[in-house]
Order: C-alpha cells, then structure tokens, then sequence
C-alpha cells in the first residue's frame, strides 16, 4: 500500500518536474536534451556484451565513482559500464571524466513502467547506486527482474535520516529490497539500520581512494605561476549566498584594495554549480573588486583582487594552486562539500560550521589537524588571511591532510569484493 500511494504520487507530480525541467533550462539549456530517456526510451541499439551499471545522480556521486570504475574495468574486462545521472551536471562530469570509455543516459522518473523499460533495454548484470539514492520503484523493479542492486559508498546524514523516516514502511521495504549495502561510515550504517536495513557493511569512504590526477596538479602549478606569486585562498565549491558573505568579509579587511596590490593576498572563488558562474561575477563587481576569469587563459593581473574560478572538472588544479582553501557548502547550512581533495593535495582546509553531509571525514580532518573550523565568514576570512602569513603553520596542516587521506584509502577493493558476491569476474 505504501508503494501504491508513492507511486500514485509520483505520477500526480510529472507536470510539475515537466515545468521543473523547462524552469532549469534557463540557466541550463541541457535540460531539454534527452526527455524520451527519463520515461524510459533510449536508442535502440544496445551496448554489446554484459553491463555493470552505476546510478550516479549528480557531479559528486559520479566523481566519486572514479576509483571503482578503474576498478570494474579491470576487474570486469568484458563489461560494458552504464552510468545513469539524473542531472546534465553529473552526465557532463562522467564525459569530463570518462569520455567514451562507458555509456550514460538519465535513469527515468520513479515510476514501475518507465522502470521496467529501463531493465528490458540495458539488461543489467548488477545494479551499483552511489550514496544514498532509494527509488522504491527502482528496486522493486530490479527485485522482479532478478537484477542484484547495490547501495555502496553509502552515506546518509541526520538530516536526510529524518527526511526518510517520515515514510517508515516506504524507506523500510526499498532499504530490504536492496541485494547489499556497503555504507561509508559507521554512523551512516547506523542510520541506515535505524530505518530498517538488514545487514549493512562499513568499507569505508572510496572518496579517499581518488588519486589527484596527474594533469590536475601540473594544471595547478601552472595556474599557481599564472597568480603571479601571491597568496591565493580558494573559496571552493561555494554555495548560495556565501560568496556574497565572504565578499563581504574579505572587502572589510584591512589593505585589501590598497597599497602594495602585487603582494596583497588573491581572493579565487569557484562556485559549486557553473550556471552560477555569471551571477558570482556580478556579486564581485558590485563590491567594487576587480575581477578577472580563469577562463580568459590570461596571467592574473597585479591590480585583480577577485580571481573567478569559471571552469569544471578543475578542482584538484584550484586545490594544488591554492595557499589555503574553503570547503563551501559549510558556512550556510548546506552540509559541506567534498574535504578530501584538498587534504590528498595537502592544501590547509577551512570549514563552515555546517559539515553534516561530511560529518565523520570532518570529524577527522579536524582531529587530524588537517582542518580548522570557523563560526561564520568574518572568520573565516581572518583564519585564511592568519594561515597566509604563517607558513610553518600551512606546511603542518598540508602533511597532517596528506597523511590523513592515505591512512583512509581501500574502500574500492573491499567494495569490490563484495560485487564478486554477486558477479563473478571474468
């Protein structure tokens, strides 16, 4: 019964995601691409050979599949591996990251046929979710089709937690409906048991298991020359309504704007979502600061005070280039992003006191050392400007990162030995 009115609600609410697509397309025209496969229609030709298929919704669960797609592909030579997003976000970071090497489209709306349309056509071997996306629909649809699916790397916060618990037996029947759930942490599966799951797994988080590539770091010693020697500190994947708070922090500071400009501290800022790229720039210019865009390929100039970060799939570049480094998402109450990249380059890192979605990796950046944590942008900004001139103090909080990050790593093996419990390898 629970699963029948969840479904009737769905359907009652596909004009409103409809006007919801064409709504977001006026920041992001993809959008309008690719409708048919979000009610289950895809091309008609199907990839040959058996599929490995990973749901990744947006741009973190799909970067965070990077080591365990490494993984599958060796492991599993003869499989194709199938990424489904749910934004074009995520679907452009699987083509950023992954080029041709699998095939991706949009997992349909939750609804049973649109699901069933989904497996006749892919015909999964095994079904792998990223984090936490539970799609009663999905699973029951997977259940029937005799299609092992996975919750792995599974994380699960308070907030969502509580979110979930309001539909008990909902949440309980797609949690039993799972073949296995691999959880990050322990109070993930806590959570996780707390609404009615089994048997849940603590591998660990295989964020820690992504290597920052190569190019990314030779991509941020050039941008670190291109800054022309000053001290940079990154405001990464900043939020809504934080850049506006810490343009305000870093305006009221002292000697920004005046005096020796060649020597006063670079202000970069790379917003969490490009479609935001242009309304930042217009924040930056309204406080009077000069602006200039990663993506003019030009030297910073001496007089630019605010260095906009107008670039994706870049991150471990803004990080090795960076002096000190915000984690947006935790100054407002959004739960933080992702902290681990800057620890693995071992740049300082600076949290917000919102760190929910990141609790236990927060937790030990801090315990570490790694970490600091500040109240609010004022701050914030007087940590960054603290650590910027103090050197010996960076050099401490970069090794305790690294260190940090390697003693984490191994949640991609353990994961995939426990796909092996349902697929054997070639």
């Amino acid at each position: 019964m629970a699963r029948l009115l969840y479904t009737l609600a769905v359907h009652a609410l596909l004009p409103w995601a409809m006007l919801h697509l064409l709504w977001r397309a006026r920041r992001q025209p993809e959008y309008l691409r690719h409708w048919g496969e979000r009610f289950g229609v895809y091309p008609r030709t199907r990839p040959a050979g058996p599929i490995i298929w990973i749901h990744a919704v947006s741009v973190g669960e799909t970067r965070a599949a990077q080591p365990l797609v490494a993984a599958l592909r060796a492991r599993y030579p003869d499989h194709r591996i199938l990424f489904t997003h749910m934004t074009p976000t995520g679907r452009a970071t699987s083509e950023a990251l992954f080029g041709a090497a699998v095939e991706r489209v949009y997992l349909p709306y939750d609804m049973p046929w649109a699901m069933r349309r989904f497996l006749r056509h892919y015909r999964p071997a095994l079904g792998l979710v990223m984090e936490t996306e539970l799609w009663p629909n999905l699973i029951a649809a997977c259940r029937d089709a005799a299609v092992p699916l996975l919750l792995v790397n599974a994380r699960l916060s308070e907030k969502s937690a509580r979110r979930y618990a309001r539909f008990p037996a909902l949440t309980r029947g797609a949690l039993q409906g799972l073949g296995a759930i691999a959880a990050g942490g322990a109070a993930d599966a806590r959570r996780l048991r707390e609404l009615g799951a089994a048997e849940v797994a603590v591998l660990g988080n295989m964020k820690f298991d992504i290597a920052p590539p190569a190019a990314q770091l030779e991509l941020g010693l050039r941008l670190r020359e291109r800054c022309g020697g000053r001290p940079v500190f990154l405001c990464a994947s900043s939020r809504e309504g934080e850049e506006a708070l810490i343009l305000d922090a870093w305006k009221a500071t002292q000697n920004l704007g005046s005096g020796d400009t060649v020597a006063a501290p670079l202000l970069a800022i790379v917003p969490r979502h490009p479609q935001r790229f242009d309304e930042v720039a217009r924040l930056i210019e309204a406080r009077g600061f000069a602006l200039q865009r990663r993506s003019d390929e030009r030297p910073v100039a001496a007089a630019t005070q605010v260095w906009l970060g107008d670039s994706m799939g870049e991150m471990f570049a803004y990080y090795a280039a960076a002096d000190v480094a915000f984690v947006g998402g935790s100054l407002l109450p959004f739960g933080s992003q992702n902290l681990i990249e800057a620890c693995a380059v071992g740049t300082p890192v600076l949290l917000g006191p919102s760190t929910y979605n990141f609790a236990e990796a927060a937790q030990a950046a801090l315990a570490a050392g790694a970490a600091r944590q500040v109240a609010d942008a004022e701050e914030l900004v007087a940590a960054a400007l603290a650590l910027l001139a103090d050197q010996p103090a960076r050099a401490a909080m970069g090794a305790a990162g690294r260190a940090f990050s390697a003693g984490h790593r191994g949640a991609t093996q353990r994961t995939l030995a426990l796909l092996e419990n349902f697929v054997a390898p070639a």
